[in-house]
């Protein structure tokens, strides 16, 4: 683990610590990474309550009940999506604050959409805010630029209620 990604996370579990709240991150593109992170420092049992990958489509609508009409309308890879699998893991999970990723990693285009394109939603009850992020690295360099970066937004929107 880098130090930037661990200077991040050492802010996020005192943020999340030092205000009593609670995170769930529901991940696709990202495969775990975030949830693997954040349970990588010690006391993240005290805000962390769930991750699900939802990989597939299936698992999409299976697991988050993102709805059939939003994947059929927009893809997998969407603003559209990400947003309702950040709202229904924060549902699901009962937590304060959710974390959603989706997008292309690569190498290919999927769905129309280029390698690199990947969304990003950060929910909490009564807001929910999603960022549209291109990449250009590697599958692997991107998926780590995409864990770093949603967890960048978290940060974000953890200390405008401060």
């Amino acid at each position: 683990m880098n130090n930037g990604i661990e200077k991040i996370l050492v802010k996020v579990h005192n943020l999340f610590k030092s205000s009593k709240l609670s995170l769930s991150v529901a991940e696709s593109c990202t495969g775990g990474l975030i949830s693997h992170y954040i349970t990588s420092l010690p006391g993240a049992s005290m805000f962390f309550r769930a991750g699900i990958v939802s990989y597939s489509e299936e698992a999409k609508k299976n697991i988050l009940k993102v709805s059939t009409a939003v994947l059929n309308s927009f893809g997998m890879v969407s603003k559209e999506t990400a947003k309702e699998m950040a709202e229904q893991v924060r549902i699901i999970a009962e937590s304060d604050y959710s974390l959603a990723t989706t997008g292309n990693l690569g190498p290919d285009v999927l769905e129309g959409k280029d390698k690199g394109l990947i969304y990003i939603t950060v929910s909490k009850k009564g807001k929910t805010v999603t960022k549209q992020i291109k990449l250009n690295g590697r599958r692997e360099e991107n998926k780590s630029e995409a864990a770093r970066a949603a967890l960048s937004l978290l940060i974000e929107l953890l200390e405008e209620k401060q």
